[in-house]
């Protein structure tokens, strides 16, 4: 028996979708400062099972000894690993069309036009909630939306927990804050042109250990037009080779003997907040995702039981998740009027 021509129309938007869905992570990614430079470095893993387990290396051997001759050697058991473990959070967007849709543009080149208007619509969405989502302290949708860098590098770093792991109890376990208002009074009280890159040097230096430290600042609008104006043109070095290339307003950072990627992460409609930079070794971060939800389609398309439409989603299962908290860092200005 043949197929009509709404359920025909049915399985040219699911297979549309199948069509662009190899590239969602890219548009992801490519969205966002953090996740594109996860994906570039090969910091989109997969995991399995009903939670993210993230290994972490916390304690040293203590076997360490210089000797000589016929001296003891020290093999002392340790504990050197525990996990921390995440909940995998599930988002999903949808692409509808009503049948009236389908039907009023069933010539070929007016139903593509239709549903490439939608799944374009779909895909910003999809942008947007992520976007908000990895800016967040995990508590959107009642607790369902991803873990993101206010929970991942709070304001507040000793209350809590993280991972699955309490920041009051293990200080190991706590990222850095920094109050432009108060921690460096000599240098400043306030982040503006003469003032940022002496704070950002005196972070990076404290906050760093041999190869180790933040290698991305996410900066607000107002801690990027500070750094921006803070160099002149010899000087200004613009990003063009990586985050540059995807069309993020970047610029590198030289300085306390490392260098890092400095991105603009806010403008019109940002979820950045205001007068913040985020420090963030991005090898301590990954994006964890299931392989069978890394921002795809999901299933075949649907009719509602008691609707004359089609849907299909779009969705991701996983988290971001930190291994080690050291090297991560916050600068906020508590009064940028001082």
């Amino acid at each position: 028996m043949p197929l009509t021509t709404v359920e025909k129309n049915q399985e040219i938007l699911s297979l549309a979708l199948e069509d662009r869905s190899a590239g969602y992570q890219d548009l992801v990614s490519n969205s966002n400062a953090l996740l594109a430079t996860l994906k570039r470095k090969g910091l989109w893993e997969p995991y399995s099972g009903p939670k993210i387990r993230q290994r972490l290396l916390y304690n040293k051997t203590g076997s360490a000894v210089w000797y000589n001759g016929f001296d003891f050697l020290n093999p002392r058991p340790a504990e050197l690993f525990n996990d921390a473990e995440y909940t995998p959070k599930m988002l999903a967007v949808a692409v509808v069309l009503s049948n009236e849709e389908i039907l009023n543009n069933s010539g070929t080149n007016q139903l593509k036009d239709v549903m490439k208007s939608h799944i374009k619509a779909a895909e910003g969405e999809l942008e947007d909630v992520t976007d908000a989502s990895l800016h967040s302290n995990g508590s959107g949708f009642g607790g369902k939306e991803l873990g993101g860098l206010q929970l991942a590098i709070p304001t507040v770093t000793n209350a809590g927990s993280y991972g699955g792991i309490s920041r009051v109890d293990n200080a190991i376990w706590r990222t850095s804050y920094f109050d432009a208002h108060t921690f460096a009074t000599d240098i400043g009280t306030q982040v503006n042109a003469t003032t940022i890159r002496p704070m950002f040097n005196r972070i990076m230096t404290q906050r760093s250990r041999n190869k180790r430290g933040a290698d991305l600042l996410l900066c607000s609008a107002e801690h990027y037009a500070a750094y921006d104006a803070a160099t002149v043109a010899i000087q200004r070095i613009n990003d063009e080779t990586e985050l540059g290339k995807l069309g993020f307003q970047s610029l590198k950072y030289f300085g306390a003997g490392r260098k890092a990627e400095i991105v603009q992460d806010g403008g019109i409609g940002s979820n950045m907040p205001s007068n913040t930079t985020y420090g963030i070794e991005t090898a301590s971060m990954r994006m964890r995702y299931h392989p069978e939800r890394n921002f795809s389609k999901i299933g075949s398309s649907m009719m509602p039981i008691n609707q004359d439409a089609v849907v299909q989603y779009i969705g991701l299962m996983g988290e971001l998740t930190m291994e080690n908290p050291l090297f991560q860092w916050k600068l906020g200005d508590s009064n940028p009027a001082a």
